[in-house]
């Protein structure tokens, strides 16, 4: 695990606390800044401004790191809120001048006479301000972009010009049958047009559907033998793979045969033939994972929690390297 960076000298105590805590979970989750970025739904260069001191972390991003680390998250979002409260101060000013000096800026104030030393500060903390806007403005594109991907951003694109309201038409006093008929409707505006072909489509696929089901009954009403459509998704579905537990060990390390002894990185959800691996570590353990058909569901990830217990790890759902090298030890 690379050793973490020297938080900047400036940084508010507070702030310094609650990251060098987000790093101790880090360190002892053994998660790299790919793996956070996975899991938290950060991008990896958001966590090195994080664990870097250079930008303060949401409370979403704590709470995340949390979470996937088995940590109370309670103290956490107390330092953040402390940390949130004095975050714009957090840096340090420059030094304070000597008391001998301090009567002669005291008369330079008197007299009316700004130092030039003051106005330099006073620029230096406007372009920090500006600075920081734009990088918090930078990590909220960076976060749509993660999130939403390219979808996301046509959709910004679409939101950012201007997009005139249907505006419905006005009330108007109740009118006969006949003179609603013979009323011509407004021609339609240029802009609702692909609006209103994509309805119509709709409508005539609908009704299609329809007719296509009354003739299905009305055939199977007359007896003749109902057309059965058979989907190309269902006549071409292979069955679902069968796995069997192989237990071996050669050269110290337990194996099932199935996944050819990698360890890789499981957790809830996964599939395939490393969770059918570990459902027959586990088992062989004497914890029972439920079947053997490579998903980690409930029965599974209850099963992992139950062996990192016993093997004194943390009891996080994952299968990572440390996991993996009890279940074949």
């Amino acid at each position: 695990m690379p050793r973490s960076k020297v938080l900047p000298a400036e940084l508010d105590p507070s702030a310094r606390q609650l990251i060098e805590q987000l790093r101790r979970l880090k360190d002892h989750g053994e998660l790299t800044m790919r793996q956070l970025a996975a899991k938290t739904g950060y991008s990896a260069r958001s966590w090195e401004r994080y664990l870097g001191g250079t930008t303060l972390p949401p409370g979403e991003a704590v709470e995340a790191l949390a979470r996937i680390t088995g940590a109370d998250p309670v103290p956490l979002f107390a330092l953040h809120e402390v940390a949130a409260a004095t975050w714009g101060s957090r840096r340090a000013g420059p030094a304070a001048p000597p008391r001998s000096a301090a009567p002669v800026r005291e008369r330079q104030h008197q007299e009316g006479q700004q130092p030039e030393r003051q106005q330099e500060q006073e620029r230096e903390q406007e372009q920090g301000q500006e600075q920081e806007q734009e990088q918090e403005q930078e990590l909220q594109r960076e976060r749509v972009r993660e999130g939403r991907g390219e979808q996301g951003e046509e959709r910004e694109e679409e939101q950012g010009q201007p997009i005139q309201p249907i505006r419905p038409t006005e009330p108007q006093a109740a009118a006969p049958a006949s003179s609603i008929e013979l009323t011509p409707s407004p021609a339609p505006a240029p802009g609702r047009f692909p609006h209103i072909a994509l309805t119509a489509g709709v409508v005539a696929l609908t009704v299609a559907v329809l007719a296509a089901v009354l003739l299905m009954l009305r055939l199977d009403e007359d007896g003749a033998p109902a057309a059965v459509v058979v989907s190309p998704r269902t006549a071409t579905a292979s069955p679902p793979p069968t796995y069997t537990c192989r237990i071996t060990r050669a050269d110290g390390h337990w194996s099932a045969g199935i996944n050819h002894g990698r360890n890789t990185e499981i957790f809830y959800g996964a599939t395939g033939a490393d969770v059918a691996e570990a459902q027959c570590l586990l088992r062989r353990a004497g914890i029972s994972p439920g079947g053997i058909d490579g998903m980690f569901g409930p029965l599974t990830l209850r099963a992992v929690k139950a062996f990192q217990q016993r093997a004194g790890l943390v009891d996080d759902g994952m299968l990572g390297p440390r996991s993996w090298k009890a279940l074949r030890g």
